[in-house]
Protein backbone atom coordinates (compact mmCIF):
# COMPACT_ATOMS: atom_id res chain seq x y z
CA UNK A 1 0.00 0.00 0.00
CA UNK A 2 1.02 3.45 -0.77
CA UNK A 3 0.10 4.71 3.08
CA UNK A 4 -1.42 3.83 6.17
CA UNK A 5 -3.08 6.04 8.31
CA UNK A 6 -6.21 5.26 10.44
CA UNK A 7 -6.24 8.80 13.01
CA UNK A 8 -9.63 9.69 12.59
CA UNK A 9 -13.42 8.42 12.56
CA UNK A 10 -13.90 8.70 8.88
CA UNK A 11 -10.93 6.35 7.74
CA UNK A 12 -11.71 4.21 4.38
CA UNK A 13 -13.56 1.47 4.94
CA UNK A 14 -13.32 2.07 9.12
CA UNK A 15 -10.25 0.11 9.26
CA UNK A 16 -7.55 2.21 7.41
CA UNK A 17 -6.78 4.73 4.11
CA UNK A 18 -4.10 2.81 2.15
CA UNK A 19 -4.64 5.31 -1.10
CA UNK A 20 -5.30 8.72 -0.07
CA UNK A 21 -6.29 10.16 3.24
CA UNK A 22 -10.15 10.29 3.16
CA UNK A 23 -9.54 14.27 4.77
CA UNK A 24 -7.43 14.98 1.52
CA UNK A 25 -4.17 13.85 2.23
CA UNK A 26 -1.94 12.72 0.04
CA UNK A 27 0.23 9.80 0.21
CA UNK A 28 4.01 11.65 0.61
CA UNK A 29 2.10 14.00 3.32
CA UNK A 30 0.71 10.95 5.02
CA UNK A 31 4.32 9.55 5.23
CA UNK A 32 6.28 13.08 6.01
CA UNK A 33 3.67 12.92 9.32
CA UNK A 34 4.90 9.49 9.94
CA UNK A 35 8.61 10.41 9.85
CA UNK A 36 7.83 13.69 11.64
CA UNK A 37 6.62 11.18 15.04
CA UNK A 38 9.42 9.04 14.20
CA UNK A 39 11.97 12.00 14.79
CA UNK A 40 9.62 12.94 17.99
CA UNK A 41 10.07 9.44 19.19
CA UNK A 42 13.63 9.39 18.78
CA UNK A 43 14.24 13.29 20.31
CA UNK A 44 12.15 11.57 23.48
CA UNK A 45 14.26 8.39 24.14
CA UNK A 46 17.43 10.59 24.01
CA UNK A 47 15.79 12.97 26.83
CA UNK A 48 14.07 9.99 28.65
CA UNK A 49 17.89 8.06 28.22
CA UNK A 50 19.54 10.60 28.62
CA UNK A 51 17.87 11.87 32.10
CA UNK A 52 18.20 15.40 30.58
CA UNK A 53 15.75 17.90 32.49
CA UNK A 54 12.87 18.48 30.82
CA UNK A 55 12.56 22.23 32.34
CA UNK A 56 15.46 23.16 31.06
CA UNK A 57 14.34 22.01 27.06
CA UNK A 58 12.35 25.17 26.13
CA UNK A 59 12.62 24.74 22.72
CA UNK A 60 12.44 20.94 22.52
CA UNK A 61 9.74 21.42 24.11
CA UNK A 62 7.77 23.72 22.12
CA UNK A 63 8.80 22.07 19.22
CA UNK A 64 7.52 18.74 20.03
CA UNK A 65 4.52 20.35 20.95
CA UNK A 66 3.91 22.27 17.45
CA UNK A 67 5.14 18.88 15.58
CA UNK A 68 2.71 16.63 17.31
CA UNK A 69 -0.21 18.87 16.62
CA UNK A 70 0.94 19.51 12.99
CA UNK A 71 -0.28 15.56 12.43
CA UNK A 72 -3.35 16.12 13.37
CA UNK A 73 -6.34 15.01 10.98
CA UNK A 74 -7.11 18.41 8.43
CA UNK A 75 -4.42 20.74 10.66
CA UNK A 76 -1.09 20.59 7.74
CA UNK A 77 -1.76 19.57 3.99
CA UNK A 78 1.40 21.62 3.57
CA UNK A 79 4.79 18.92 2.68
CA UNK A 80 7.05 21.75 2.26
CA UNK A 81 6.33 22.71 6.00
CA UNK A 82 6.91 19.02 7.14
CA UNK A 83 10.27 18.27 5.36
CA UNK A 84 10.72 21.40 7.30
CA UNK A 85 9.39 20.84 11.12
CA UNK A 86 11.51 17.15 10.28
CA UNK A 87 14.37 19.24 9.98
CA UNK A 88 14.27 21.47 12.67
CA UNK A 89 13.63 18.03 15.43
CA UNK A 90 16.33 16.54 14.12
CA UNK A 91 18.88 19.21 14.41
CA UNK A 92 17.27 19.82 18.13
CA UNK A 93 17.74 15.95 18.64
CA UNK A 94 21.31 16.22 17.33
CA UNK A 95 22.09 18.90 19.85
CA UNK A 96 20.44 17.10 22.98
CA UNK A 97 22.21 13.62 21.73
CA UNK A 98 25.24 15.54 21.81
CA UNK A 99 24.99 16.42 25.69
CA UNK A 100 24.90 12.41 26.05
CA UNK A 101 28.29 9.87 26.34
CA UNK A 102 27.99 5.86 26.25
CA UNK A 103 24.09 5.30 25.59
CA UNK A 104 22.84 2.48 23.22
CA UNK A 105 20.11 4.58 21.28
CA UNK A 106 17.14 3.24 19.09
CA UNK A 107 17.23 4.18 15.02
CA UNK A 108 14.85 6.60 15.78
CA UNK A 109 17.48 8.80 17.65
CA UNK A 110 20.37 8.11 15.27
CA UNK A 111 19.02 8.10 11.41
CA UNK A 112 20.17 10.37 9.22
CA UNK A 113 18.09 12.11 5.73
CA UNK A 114 19.69 14.48 3.59
CA UNK A 115 17.36 14.99 1.34
CA UNK A 116 13.21 14.60 0.74
CA UNK A 117 13.80 11.59 -1.35
CA UNK A 118 15.84 10.03 1.64
CA UNK A 119 12.76 11.08 3.61
CA UNK A 120 10.13 9.52 1.74
CA UNK A 121 12.83 6.44 1.82
CA UNK A 122 12.88 5.98 4.98
CA UNK A 123 8.97 6.58 5.80
CA UNK A 124 7.58 3.46 4.77
CA UNK A 125 9.85 1.46 7.37
CA UNK A 126 8.83 3.51 10.22
CA UNK A 127 4.92 3.94 10.00
CA UNK A 128 2.30 2.64 12.28
CA UNK A 129 2.06 -0.88 10.68
CA UNK A 130 5.82 -1.21 11.81
CA UNK A 131 4.70 -2.14 15.15
CA UNK A 132 3.39 -5.83 13.84
CA UNK A 133 1.62 -6.70 16.95
CA UNK A 134 -2.05 -5.42 16.35
CA UNK A 135 -2.87 -5.23 20.03
CA UNK A 136 0.30 -2.80 20.96
CA UNK A 137 0.02 -1.19 17.79
CA UNK A 138 -3.36 -0.42 18.68
CA UNK A 139 -2.58 0.29 22.28
CA UNK A 140 0.60 2.61 21.43
CA UNK A 141 -1.44 4.50 18.18
CA UNK A 142 -4.10 5.26 21.20
CA UNK A 143 -1.70 6.63 23.18
CA UNK A 144 0.11 8.83 20.46
CA UNK A 145 -3.30 10.06 19.21
CA UNK A 146 -3.99 11.36 22.53
CA UNK A 147 -0.27 12.83 23.13
CA UNK A 148 -1.66 14.86 19.84
CA UNK A 149 -4.86 15.94 21.02
CA UNK A 150 -3.10 16.89 24.40
CA UNK A 151 -0.37 19.01 22.46
CA UNK A 152 -3.25 20.98 21.35
CA UNK A 153 -4.48 22.04 24.17
CA UNK A 154 -1.00 23.16 25.80
CA UNK A 155 -0.16 24.57 22.70
CA UNK A 156 -3.32 26.68 23.00
CA UNK A 157 -1.95 27.71 26.61
CA UNK A 158 1.55 28.69 26.00
CA UNK A 159 0.33 30.74 23.31
CA UNK A 160 -1.24 32.89 26.14
CA UNK A 161 1.71 32.20 28.72
CA UNK A 162 0.81 29.05 30.79
CA UNK A 163 3.16 26.09 30.70
CA UNK A 164 3.49 22.93 32.50
CA UNK A 165 6.59 21.04 31.85
CA UNK A 166 5.47 18.18 33.93
CA UNK A 167 3.10 17.74 30.78
CA UNK A 168 6.08 17.74 28.34
CA UNK A 169 7.82 15.43 30.34
CA UNK A 170 5.21 13.08 30.13
CA UNK A 171 5.03 13.58 26.09
CA UNK A 172 8.84 12.26 26.54
CA UNK A 173 8.25 9.63 28.23
CA UNK A 174 5.26 8.10 26.58
CA UNK A 175 6.59 8.55 23.01
CA UNK A 176 10.09 6.62 24.22
CA UNK A 177 8.16 3.90 25.58
CA UNK A 178 6.41 3.23 22.02
CA UNK A 179 10.05 2.51 21.07
CA UNK A 180 10.95 0.05 24.20
CA UNK A 181 9.88 -3.17 22.76
CA UNK A 182 10.36 -5.47 26.67
CA UNK A 183 7.21 -3.01 27.15
CA UNK A 184 3.63 -5.61 27.34
CA UNK A 185 0.19 -5.12 26.25
CA UNK A 186 -0.36 -4.84 30.36
CA UNK A 187 1.93 -1.83 30.08
CA UNK A 188 0.78 0.08 27.28
CA UNK A 189 -2.78 -0.08 28.84
CA UNK A 190 -1.66 0.90 32.33
CA UNK A 191 0.17 4.13 29.79
CA UNK A 192 -2.85 4.82 28.20
CA UNK A 193 -4.78 5.59 31.50
CA UNK A 194 -1.56 7.66 32.91
CA UNK A 195 -2.04 9.26 29.06
CA UNK A 196 -5.66 10.75 30.53
CA UNK A 197 -4.55 11.82 33.57
CA UNK A 198 -2.13 13.99 31.92
CA UNK A 199 -5.09 14.68 29.37
CA UNK A 200 -7.02 16.08 32.59
CA UNK A 201 -3.78 18.47 33.16
CA UNK A 202 -3.32 19.92 29.49
CA UNK A 203 -7.42 20.46 29.96
CA UNK A 204 -7.53 22.26 33.16
CA UNK A 205 -4.22 24.15 32.35
CA UNK A 206 -5.91 25.73 29.13
CA UNK A 207 -9.59 25.96 31.47
CA UNK A 208 -6.94 28.37 33.60
CA UNK A 209 -5.03 30.32 30.54
CA UNK A 210 -8.50 30.89 28.51
CA UNK A 211 -10.47 32.28 31.75
CA UNK A 212 -7.41 33.80 33.70
CA UNK A 213 -6.96 36.30 30.58
CA UNK A 214 -10.05 36.23 28.99
CA UNK A 215 -12.44 36.07 31.98
CA UNK A 216 -15.11 33.33 32.67
CA UNK A 217 -17.47 33.03 29.90
CA UNK A 218 -20.57 33.79 30.70
CA UNK A 219 -24.12 33.24 28.63
CA UNK A 220 -24.28 35.29 25.73
CA UNK A 221 -26.74 35.50 22.72
CA UNK A 222 -24.53 35.31 19.97
CA UNK A 223 -25.65 36.68 16.89
CA UNK A 224 -25.49 34.39 13.50
CA UNK A 225 -26.19 37.20 11.04
CA UNK A 226 -24.23 39.73 9.22
CA UNK A 227 -23.44 43.45 8.85
CA UNK A 228 -23.15 45.43 5.55
CA UNK A 229 -18.82 45.78 5.91
CA UNK A 230 -16.20 44.19 4.53
CA UNK A 231 -14.98 40.96 7.18
CA UNK A 232 -12.70 38.59 8.18
CA UNK A 233 -13.67 34.41 8.78
CA UNK A 234 -11.72 33.66 11.71
CA UNK A 235 -11.47 29.23 12.16
CA UNK A 236 -9.93 27.33 14.51
CA UNK A 237 -9.47 27.07 18.23
CA UNK A 238 -6.89 29.30 19.68
CA UNK A 239 -7.74 32.69 21.37
CA UNK A 240 -4.74 34.26 21.38
CA UNK A 241 -4.92 34.82 17.40
CA UNK A 242 -8.62 35.98 17.72
CA UNK A 243 -7.18 38.67 20.17
CA UNK A 244 -4.04 40.02 17.95
CA UNK A 245 -6.97 40.14 15.09
CA UNK A 246 -9.32 42.22 17.03
CA UNK A 247 -6.89 44.14 17.89
CA UNK A 248 -5.31 44.97 14.30
CA UNK A 249 -8.75 45.55 12.97
CA UNK A 250 -9.95 48.16 15.22
CA UNK A 251 -11.42 51.06 14.08
CA UNK A 252 -10.80 50.08 10.42
CA UNK A 253 -13.63 49.27 9.13
CA UNK A 254 -13.69 45.62 9.30
CA UNK A 255 -15.68 43.03 10.94
CA UNK A 256 -14.45 39.73 12.22
CA UNK A 257 -16.67 36.35 12.54
CA UNK A 258 -16.16 33.40 13.98
CA UNK A 259 -16.54 30.25 12.60
CA UNK A 260 -17.04 26.44 13.49
CA UNK A 261 -15.06 26.02 17.00
CA UNK A 262 -14.33 29.89 17.67
CA UNK A 263 -17.76 30.28 18.21
CA UNK A 264 -17.30 30.14 22.08
CA UNK A 265 -14.84 32.52 22.16
CA UNK A 266 -18.58 35.24 21.96
CA UNK A 267 -19.10 34.19 25.43
CA UNK A 268 -15.77 35.51 27.32
CA UNK A 269 -16.08 38.47 28.89
CA UNK A 270 -12.88 40.00 27.14
CA UNK A 271 -14.19 40.17 23.51
CA UNK A 272 -17.41 41.84 24.13
CA UNK A 273 -15.13 44.64 24.19
CA UNK A 274 -14.80 44.74 20.18
CA UNK A 275 -17.11 46.79 18.39
CA UNK A 276 -16.44 44.71 15.03
CA UNK A 277 -16.31 40.95 16.43
CA UNK A 278 -20.20 40.67 14.62
CA UNK A 279 -21.00 37.14 15.98
CA UNK A 280 -20.93 33.54 14.27
CA UNK A 281 -20.67 32.54 11.17
CA UNK A 282 -21.86 29.46 9.39
CA UNK A 283 -21.79 26.02 10.90
CA UNK A 284 -19.20 23.00 11.98
CA UNK A 285 -15.83 22.98 9.97
CA UNK A 286 -17.29 20.03 7.14
CA UNK A 287 -19.89 22.75 5.77
CA UNK A 288 -16.97 25.56 4.47
CA UNK A 289 -16.56 24.56 1.34
CA UNK A 290 -20.24 26.21 0.49
CA UNK A 291 -20.15 29.07 3.25
CA UNK A 292 -16.64 30.11 2.44
CA UNK A 293 -18.20 31.00 -1.34
CA UNK A 294 -21.07 32.99 0.63
CA UNK A 295 -18.74 34.93 3.32
CA UNK A 296 -17.05 37.11 0.42
CA UNK A 297 -13.71 37.76 2.83
CA UNK A 298 -10.44 36.63 4.08
CA UNK A 299 -9.98 33.30 5.94
CA UNK A 300 -8.07 32.57 8.98
CA UNK A 301 -7.20 29.10 9.94
CA UNK A 302 -5.67 29.30 13.65
CA UNK A 303 -5.92 25.86 13.50
CA UNK A 304 -7.72 22.99 12.30
CA UNK A 305 -10.37 21.58 10.34
CA UNK A 306 -8.91 22.93 7.21
CA UNK A 307 -11.18 21.15 4.28
CA UNK A 308 -8.86 21.62 1.22
CA UNK A 309 -10.56 24.56 -0.44
CA UNK A 310 -11.26 23.51 -4.49
CA UNK A 311 -11.20 26.69 -6.00
CA UNK A 312 -8.20 28.87 -6.31
CA UNK A 313 -10.29 31.97 -5.42
CA UNK A 314 -11.05 30.30 -1.67
CA UNK A 315 -7.57 29.09 -1.30
CA UNK A 316 -6.21 32.98 -2.48
CA UNK A 317 -8.44 34.38 0.52
CA UNK A 318 -7.02 31.94 3.13
CA UNK A 319 -4.63 32.22 5.47
CA UNK A 320 -3.13 29.75 8.01
CA UNK A 321 -0.71 30.31 11.40
CA UNK A 322 -0.43 28.23 14.06
CA UNK A 323 0.21 24.27 13.03
CA UNK A 324 -2.38 24.46 10.58
CA UNK A 325 -0.81 24.99 7.08
CA UNK A 326 -2.26 24.17 2.99
CA UNK A 327 0.08 24.65 0.14
CA UNK A 328 -0.48 28.27 -1.79
CA UNK A 329 -2.06 30.09 1.28
CA UNK A 330 0.02 32.53 2.86
CA UNK A 331 1.29 31.33 6.54
CA UNK A 332 1.29 33.90 9.36
CA UNK A 333 4.20 33.61 11.60
CA UNK A 334 5.05 34.93 14.78
CA UNK A 335 8.03 37.04 15.73
CA UNK A 336 10.01 35.92 18.82
CA UNK A 337 7.37 37.78 21.37
CA UNK A 338 4.45 35.59 19.61
CA UNK A 339 2.81 38.86 17.71
CA UNK A 340 1.91 38.22 13.84
CA UNK A 341 1.08 41.19 11.74
CA UNK A 342 -2.38 40.79 9.89
CA UNK A 343 -2.08 43.61 7.92
CA UNK A 344 -2.37 41.65 4.25
CA UNK A 345 -5.09 40.01 5.89
CA UNK A 346 -6.78 43.16 6.81
CA UNK A 347 -5.93 44.97 3.45
CA UNK A 348 -7.77 41.96 0.78
CA UNK A 349 -10.43 41.93 3.37
CA UNK A 350 -11.41 46.36 2.07
CA UNK A 351 -11.43 45.06 -1.38
CA UNK A 352 -14.02 42.28 -0.80
CA UNK A 353 -17.60 42.50 -0.33
CA UNK A 354 -19.56 41.76 3.01
CA UNK A 355 -20.63 38.34 3.54
CA UNK A 356 -23.53 37.11 2.73
CA UNK A 357 -26.37 36.45 4.77
CA UNK A 358 -27.11 32.50 5.46
CA UNK A 359 -29.25 32.57 8.62
CA UNK A 360 -30.31 35.16 11.37
CA UNK A 361 -31.23 35.18 14.66
CA UNK A 362 -29.10 34.23 17.62
CA UNK A 363 -27.87 31.12 19.40
CA UNK A 364 -27.22 31.02 22.85
CA UNK A 365 -23.71 29.79 24.42
CA UNK A 366 -21.32 30.39 27.18
CA UNK A 367 -22.15 27.63 29.69
CA UNK A 368 -18.89 26.86 30.83
CA UNK A 369 -18.26 25.23 34.50
CA UNK A 370 -17.97 28.74 36.37
CA UNK A 371 -21.36 29.83 35.03
CA UNK A 372 -23.32 26.53 35.16
CA UNK A 373 -21.69 26.21 38.78
CA UNK A 374 -23.30 29.80 39.30
CA UNK A 375 -26.51 28.33 38.52
CA UNK A 376 -25.76 25.09 40.24
CA UNK A 377 -29.14 25.43 42.91
CA UNK A 378 -31.34 26.31 40.37
CA UNK A 379 -29.69 22.94 38.72
CA UNK A 380 -29.92 21.07 41.81
CA UNK A 381 -33.41 21.91 42.45
CA UNK A 382 -34.82 21.08 38.83
CA UNK A 383 -33.47 17.95 39.21
CA UNK A 384 -34.66 16.94 43.03
CA UNK A 385 -37.95 18.27 41.63
CA UNK A 386 -38.00 15.94 39.07
CA UNK A 387 -38.33 18.52 36.06
CA UNK A 388 -35.04 17.67 35.21
CA UNK A 389 -34.64 13.39 34.76
CA UNK A 390 -31.38 12.97 33.10
CA UNK A 391 -28.58 15.08 31.64
CA UNK A 392 -27.04 13.63 27.87
CA UNK A 393 -23.28 14.65 27.75
CA UNK A 394 -22.81 14.93 23.81
CA UNK A 395 -19.47 16.27 23.57
CA UNK A 396 -17.14 15.55 21.10
CA UNK A 397 -16.89 16.35 17.12
CA UNK A 398 -18.94 16.88 14.11
CA UNK A 399 -18.14 15.50 10.52
CA UNK A 400 -19.38 15.12 7.35
CA UNK A 401 -20.74 11.93 6.51
CA UNK A 402 -24.77 11.69 6.32
CA UNK A 403 -24.66 9.07 8.84
CA UNK A 404 -24.45 11.98 11.62
CA UNK A 405 -27.75 12.82 11.12
CA UNK A 406 -28.04 10.43 13.68
CA UNK A 407 -26.74 12.75 16.39
CA UNK A 408 -29.59 15.47 15.40
CA UNK A 409 -32.48 13.11 15.23
CA UNK A 410 -31.39 11.79 19.01
CA UNK A 411 -31.28 15.40 19.99
CA UNK A 412 -34.74 16.25 18.95
CA UNK A 413 -35.88 12.47 20.27
CA UNK A 414 -34.72 12.43 23.89
CA UNK A 415 -37.66 13.61 25.96
CA UNK A 416 -38.16 16.98 27.36
CA UNK A 417 -37.44 16.68 30.85
CA UNK A 418 -33.62 16.06 29.65
CA UNK A 419 -30.99 18.42 29.02
CA UNK A 420 -27.90 18.15 26.86
CA UNK A 421 -24.61 19.42 28.16
CA UNK A 422 -21.98 19.65 25.07
CA UNK A 423 -19.11 21.06 23.98
CA UNK A 424 -17.04 21.05 20.34
CA UNK A 425 -18.19 21.23 16.72
CA UNK A 426 -20.72 18.30 17.97
CA UNK A 427 -22.78 21.13 18.63
CA UNK A 428 -23.64 22.07 15.46
CA UNK A 429 -26.25 19.17 14.77
CA UNK A 430 -28.64 20.38 17.26
CA UNK A 431 -27.71 23.64 18.63
CA UNK A 432 -29.87 25.84 16.00
CA UNK A 433 -32.88 23.43 16.44
CA UNK A 434 -34.41 25.66 19.33
CA UNK A 435 -35.19 23.05 21.98
CA UNK A 436 -36.76 25.31 24.95
CA UNK A 437 -35.54 25.10 28.41
CA UNK A 438 -36.69 23.71 31.69
CA UNK A 439 -37.98 26.43 33.79
CA UNK A 440 -35.58 28.90 32.11
CA UNK A 441 -32.56 26.67 32.03
CA UNK A 442 -31.91 25.85 28.52
CA UNK A 443 -32.16 22.33 26.75
CA UNK A 444 -28.37 22.69 25.40
CA UNK A 445 -25.97 23.60 27.51
CA UNK A 446 -23.11 24.92 25.28
CA UNK A 447 -19.93 24.64 27.47
CA UNK A 448 -17.73 25.70 24.45
CA UNK A 449 -14.83 24.47 22.56
CA UNK A 450 -13.53 20.22 23.10
CA UNK A 451 -11.02 21.02 25.26
CA UNK A 452 -13.75 22.51 27.45
CA UNK A 453 -15.26 19.00 28.05
CA UNK A 454 -13.06 20.00 31.09
CA UNK A 455 -16.17 22.01 32.32
CA UNK A 456 -18.25 19.16 31.75
CA UNK A 457 -16.18 17.13 33.61
CA UNK A 458 -15.98 19.93 36.60
CA UNK A 459 -19.99 20.22 36.42
CA UNK A 460 -20.76 16.12 36.84
CA UNK A 461 -17.86 16.45 39.47
CA UNK A 462 -19.82 19.38 41.39
CA UNK A 463 -23.41 17.26 41.08
CA UNK A 464 -21.56 14.22 42.57
CA UNK A 465 -20.65 16.29 45.61
CA UNK A 466 -24.16 17.95 45.92
CA UNK A 467 -26.33 14.71 45.88
CA UNK A 468 -23.41 12.86 48.17
CA UNK A 469 -22.80 10.40 45.71
CA UNK A 470 -19.78 8.34 46.58
CA UNK A 471 -19.78 7.16 42.50
CA UNK A 472 -19.80 9.81 39.70
CA UNK A 473 -21.29 6.87 37.22
CA UNK A 474 -24.67 7.03 39.91
CA UNK A 475 -25.54 10.57 38.49
CA UNK A 476 -27.99 10.74 36.16
CA UNK A 477 -26.11 11.34 33.21
CA UNK A 478 -25.35 9.40 29.55
CA UNK A 479 -22.67 9.93 27.69
CA UNK A 480 -23.53 9.54 23.51
CA UNK A 481 -20.16 11.30 22.31
CA UNK A 482 -19.55 11.45 18.76
CA UNK A 483 -15.88 11.83 17.73
CA UNK A 484 -13.84 12.91 14.79
CA UNK A 485 -10.38 13.74 15.06
CA UNK A 486 -7.22 13.30 18.32
CA UNK A 487 -8.45 15.91 20.51
CA UNK A 488 -11.91 13.74 20.81
CA UNK A 489 -9.48 10.71 21.68
CA UNK A 490 -7.82 12.47 24.89
CA UNK A 491 -11.25 13.68 25.68
CA UNK A 492 -11.88 10.17 26.28
CA UNK A 493 -9.01 8.93 27.82
CA UNK A 494 -9.52 11.26 30.25
CA UNK A 495 -13.03 10.48 30.98
CA UNK A 496 -11.46 7.15 31.21
CA UNK A 497 -9.30 7.92 33.67
CA UNK A 498 -11.50 10.09 36.00
CA UNK A 499 -13.55 6.56 36.08
CA UNK A 500 -16.39 7.62 33.42
CA UNK A 501 -17.69 4.38 32.82
CA UNK A 502 -20.75 3.21 30.19
CA UNK A 503 -19.86 5.86 27.34
CA UNK A 504 -21.39 5.26 24.13
CA UNK A 505 -18.85 6.38 20.82
CA UNK A 506 -20.01 6.61 17.48
CA UNK A 507 -20.93 7.05 15.11
CA UNK A 508 -18.58 4.00 14.61
CA UNK A 509 -15.93 2.50 16.75
CA UNK A 510 -12.32 3.80 16.24
CA UNK A 511 -10.94 1.75 13.28
CA UNK A 512 -7.28 1.72 15.20
CA UNK A 513 -8.87 -0.50 18.17
CA UNK A 514 -7.74 -4.17 17.45
CA UNK A 515 -10.22 -6.27 18.44
CA UNK A 516 -8.42 -7.43 22.14
CA UNK A 517 -8.38 -3.67 22.90
CA UNK A 518 -11.88 -3.36 22.18
CA UNK A 519 -13.17 -5.99 24.55
CA UNK A 520 -10.99 -4.58 27.16
CA UNK A 521 -12.41 -0.80 26.70
CA UNK A 522 -15.55 -2.76 26.63
CA UNK A 523 -15.66 -5.15 29.75
CA UNK A 524 -13.24 -2.22 32.10
CA UNK A 525 -15.02 0.51 31.20
CA UNK A 526 -18.57 -0.18 29.32
CA UNK A 527 -17.27 1.93 26.47
CA UNK A 528 -20.25 0.85 23.30
CA UNK A 529 -21.04 2.10 19.90
CA UNK A 530 -24.29 3.74 18.98
CA UNK A 531 -27.44 2.06 17.49
CA UNK A 532 -30.53 3.55 16.26
CA UNK A 533 -32.26 6.58 17.43
CA UNK A 534 -35.22 4.87 18.67
CA UNK A 535 -33.10 2.20 20.46
CA UNK A 536 -30.68 4.32 22.05
CA UNK A 537 -33.78 6.97 23.39
CA UNK A 538 -35.29 3.85 24.89
CA UNK A 539 -32.29 2.53 26.49
CA UNK A 540 -30.71 5.73 27.59
CA UNK A 541 -33.86 7.58 28.89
Amino acid sequence: MSMFCFQCQETAKGTGCEIRGVCGKVEDLAKLQDLLIYTLKGISEVVIKGKLEVKNLKKANHQVMKSMFMTITNANFDESAFEKQIEIMLSIRDELRATTSGIDFHDAAVFEVKSRESMLEKAPYIGVLATENEDLRSLQQMIIYGLKGMSAYTEHALNIGKENTDISAFIYEALAATLDDTLSVDDFVALTLKTGEYGVKAMALLDEANTSKYGNPEITEVNIGVRNKPAILISGHDLKDLEQLLDQTKDTGVDVYTHSEMLPANSYPFFKKYDNLVGNYGNAWWKQLEEFKTFKGPIVFSTNCIVPPKSEEIRNRIFTTNAAGYPGCVYIEADEYGKKDYSQVIALAKTLPAPEEIETGSIVAGFAHNQVLALADKVVDAVKSGAIKKFFVMGGCDGRMPYRKYYTEFAQSIPKDTVILTAGCAKYRYNKLGLGDIGGIPRVLDAGQCNDSYSIVLIALKLQEVFGLDDINKLPIVYNIAWYEQKAVIVLLSLLYLGVKNIHLGPSLPGFLSPNVAKVLIEKFGISGIGTVDDDVKIFA
